[in-house]
């Protein structure tokens, strides 16, 4: 655990990263080319073997994929936006960081290797879905057997939260920084949920006002917006146009 603790503070030091952007998302979204083949494999399957069992949910849930593959590029193309906007050899800042896995998580490192910038993984050992991807920056690509000592490490340095469509996983880590806001346990960030449908049917937040489980402020801590460039704009609004402050800055 101590060992988990110190690694990546040291590295993240010696690296020179001052701030960083979170992005949370599913692990099994895939990029669009992969999503379109899938569901092209399907459809002549479904020419070769119409009377096969099981063959028209695999096509609907390769159509699901396809659907769902526009988060993969949003988050590929916001990742590129934000490290070409604020990665530079003097100041290194809202440098992305994943979990290190597949699906969301990939495509956000995916585009900040396409800007040709830093990026980090916080992987953690799992029975599935959670393979490092090859789009980390090698000397800051982590592994993790304690969950509370990665979320630590999400959090130490972030500025900003984006959360694109997930599963447990990804809600268990957006409430938690939810949560620490809301108790005033760290300071306010842009938190940027992805998918305004998605998040609007998942979670009914005006029905927890509604019957008073949270503050009518409570639901303002967040910004729902579907385009990177809306991510962008949200960032943008929260700080003004520029880096974040970050300890040790006159």
């Amino acid at each position: 655990m101590q060992l988990e603790l110190l690694k990546p503070e040291h590295a993240l030091r010696k690296e020179g990263i001052q701030s960083t952007v979170v992005v949370f998302g599913s692990a099994r979204v895939m990029p669009m080319d992969e999503a379109e083949a899938k569901l092209a494999d399907g459809d002549t399957q479904s020419a070769d073997t119409r009377s096969e069992p099981g063959l028209k949910e695999e096509r609907a849930a390769a159509r699901r994929q396809l659907t769902h593959a526009r988060y993969y590029e949003e988050a590929r193309r916001f990742a590129a936006m934000i490290s070409r906007h604020f990665q530079c050899e003097q100041r290194r800042d809202f440098v992305v960081v994943t979990g290190g896995g597949p699906g969301i998580m990939e495509a956000a490192n995916r585009g900040a290797f396409d800007a040709g910038a830093r990026s980090i993984g916080l992987n953690i050992t799992l029975p599935q879905e959670q393979a490092p991807n090859p789009f980390i920056t090698p000397e800051l690509a982590f592994q993790f057997h304690y969950f509370a000592v990665r979320k630590m490490h999400f959090l130490l340095r972030a500025k900003a939260l984006v959360a694109f469509p997930g599963g447990y996983g990804t809600l268990d880590e957006l409430f938690e920084v939810l949560t620490l806001v809301q108790t005033g346990k760290m300071p306010r960030l842009p938190i940027v949920l992805v998918g305004t449908e998605f998040w609007s049917r998942l979670i009914d937040f005006d029905y927890l006002v509604e019957e008073q489980f949270i503050a009518a402020q409570d639901a303002k801590l967040f910004t729902r917006v579907d385009t990177a460039e809306q991510i962008m704009d949200a960032l943008h609004d929260f700080y003004g146009g520029r880096p974040p402050a970050h300890d040790g800055d006159p």
